[in-house]
């Protein structure tokens, strides 16, 4: 996926990012040693081969000079963190940091490096795969996911700055910020932002049932997963994690609207029932969350082909129609 938050390197830069990680000695020669791994949405990533023959994947924050939406502010100390903790408190495969620079010297942004992961990523083999391999990878992933839902947080929020005491003042403030950045560059969403505040306004106490503040991935889903012989081996992309309610996970955003998808296995994963009206409610809530950002986040990343931005425009219309207002004529 093709976006100027990319922050791409010169094979020289490269070269002095592998010195400075693993020492002189483990540069290598030659102009093959580099590719890119272009799948990803955000950060650029890199698979590279060391002098000695082993692979490592270098994945770099963006050029300091794009501007980012809120919530993606300081993403990649958030990730750092979320593996951190991911590896004291579960059994989830998580790459291990092989080395990580935050000085900004050489490229102007963080940067780590982490061990490349020899397995397929479910994002891009998916369509190979029949209905029944894909629910059960779906299943595996709720089951994950709910292992991650066992990490508690001191209070709501993001992962580095859990300051809110309840999950609807936290989960309030991160909508906010999003229609804040949507209004700043004008995008236009089908509906007056003012509209969608008051939707958000009228149904925020369904938040409340939230008491506990959990680890919430909120951006695992097979596009971040790795698989080998019908079993995922390792789970990226960190970056988005934060303190809040499991129910925002990914995995359960289907069925309202269905285009979202069916959330079946992943609950079935996972260990848990239908949802209640209330849960229901709040799902909605997330749904609108997901598909802001989707709209908005195209102008932030420089898309100049409208794929995402006019379905997901679409998406948000019939959301909206299920809480009741319609798009402007």
């Amino acid at each position: 996926m093709e976006s100027i938050t990319k922050n791409r390197q010169t094979p020289e830069t490269l070269r002095a990012m592998i010195a400075k990680a693993f020492g002189p000695a483990q540069v290598p020669a030659g102009g093959d040693f580099a590719a890119e791994l272009g799948h990803g949405w955000f950060n650029v990533a890199y698979r590279l081969r060391l002098a000695d023959g082993r692979q490592v994947v270098l994945k770099i924050a963006p050029p300091p000079d794009v501007e980012v939406m809120t919530y993606e502010r300081d993403a990649m100390d958030t990730e750092l963190a979320a593996l951190a903790l991911i590896r004291e408190h579960t059994g989830v495969p998580v790459p291990d940091i092989l080395f990580a620079d935050a000085d900004r010297g050489l490229c102007g942004a963080p940067y780590f490096f982490m061990p490349y992961i020899d397995a397929d990523n479910l994002g891009i083999v998916k369509e190979t795969l029949s209905a029944a391999e894909i629910a059960a990878y779906w299943e595996q992933l709720g089951a994950l996911n709910a292992e991650l839902s066992t990490i508690t947080g001191p209070g709501f929020g993001p992962l580095l700055d859990p300051r809110f005491p309840t999950w609807r003042a936290a989960f309030t403030a991160m909508a906010a910020d999003v229609l804040a950045d949507g209004e700043r560059r004008g995008v236009d969403l089908g509906f007056d932002y003012d509209t969608v505040r008051a939707v958000l306004s009228e149904h925020e106490g369904s938040l409340d049932e939230v008491a506990e503040p959990r680890f919430v991935e909120w951006d695992l889903w097979p596009s971040n997963a790795m698989a080998e012989a019908g079993r995922i081996v390792c789970v990226i992309d960190h970056e988005r994690a934060f303190w809040g309610d499991p129910l925002m996970r990914a995995g359960f955003c289907g069925g309202d609207p269905p285009a979202l998808g069916d959330p079946a296995a992943f609950a079935r994963g996972w260990g848990r029932g239908p949802l209640t009206p209330t849960e229901r409610v709040r799902r909605r809530l997330y749904n609108l969350y997901l598909l802001l950002i989707m709209v908005i986040e195209t102008d932030y990343r420089g898309h100049t082909e409208p794929t995402q931005y006019d379905w997901a425009r679409a998406r948000l219309a019939d959301l909206m129609a299920l809480f009741g207002p319609r798009p402007r004529a």
